[in-house]
């Protein structure tokens, strides 16, 4: 029961940083949107920051196990059908699923105010998809359906347009569709080019 109500706690936290920032958010509001007391939050944290900083540890495990990362590698596709594949249901899960896309909000929200977040951006966004990806296309050459290249360069060079996509989608949802077959597209085009 303890571990649901801490579950509970931090899905409602999560919510309510998305929304309001870091600042906007307050206890008692998140304890009544869980129906509990305010007080009954501080049986599982010591107080707002430790409940910010428990918020971004579970969506950093949640993303890392549900989506990868350089340290935890989906399967290498090998071909390109298989990358094109890989890639839509990456873009599925992240423009879609309800957690990680108020967590997208968040650290959009809060990168010029917490020094932490910011650097997550930079990973979530950036780094980390190119360090990943870079791992994918190594993967890839190695099993000879990528042509040999730099696949630091080839991950960027694939990740940035999809990401910044992904953002697009985030400010105009209503381009949804548009944005999922122009991702589509890019990804079979990248195919086309780099397949051997």
């Amino acid at each position: 029961m303890a571990n649901d109500t801490r579950e509970r706690i931090l899905n409602a936290a999560l919510t309510s940083f998305a929304e309001n920032g870091y600042e906007g958010t307050n206890l008692l509001d998140v304890a009544k949107s869980v129906g509990i007391v305010k007080s009954a939050i501080y049986r599982h944290f010591s107080g707002k920051e430790d409940l910010w900083n428990a918020v971004i540890d579970s969506m950093e495990k949640y993303y890392d196990a549900k989506f990868g990362s350089a340290q935890n590698l989906p399967k290498v596709p090998q071909s390109g059908a298989e990358l094109v594949t890989m890639t839509m249901h990456m873009v599925d899960f992240t423009m879609h699923d309800s957690s990680v896309i108020k967590t997208r909000k968040l650290l959009l929200m809060e990168q010029f105010r917490d020094e932490r977040i910011k650097e997550l951006a930079t990973k979530h966004f950036l780094t980390g998809l190119e360090a990943m990806f870079a791992e994918v296309f190594k993967g890839m050459m190695a099993n000879g359906s990528l042509k040999k290249d730099d696949p630091k360069m080839l991950a960027l060079a694939y990740t940035a347009p999809i990401s910044s996509l992904i953002h697009l989608c985030d400010r105009e949802p209503e381009k949804e569709k548009e944005v999922l077959k122009t991702i589509k597209e890019f990804a079979k085009h990248f195919v086309k080019t780099y397949e051997v």
